[in-house]
């Protein structure tokens, strides 16, 4: 067993994540690369980052990322979340209800 395994997630070195993701009403799904360290936040803004403003118009909402059918906090890392390489996210805009 190496030492790596052994340390807690947030003692580990970040590792690159690939991730398979999708970003609201976009069409087209893209590869993005984070690290394990990544907040949910990071990695909104870095999907965002490939879409809004191109195919997708950008909102005044914050942004969430859904994993497995479950919406992630935004300060939870990759990491934390047991999100593996090439899983599939979907980044969301959190609009507060009677608003659209």
């Amino acid at each position: 067993m190496t030492q790596q395994a052994e340390l807690g997630v947030e003692d580990r070195v970040p590792e690159l994540v690939p991730l398979n993701a999708i970003f609201a009403t976009d069409f087209v799904q893209i590869l993005v690369p984070v690290t394990s360290a990544n907040t949910m936040s990071e990695v909104a803004a870095a999907i965002a980052h490939h879409v809004e403003g191109k195919r997708v118009r950008a909102l005044p909402h914050p942004k969430i990322v859904i994993h497995n059918g479950r919406t992630l906090p935004g300060e939870m890392t990759v990491a934390e979340a047991g999100i593996q390489p090439l899983d599939h996210v979907a980044v969301e805009y959190d609009i507060p209800e009677g608003q659209s």
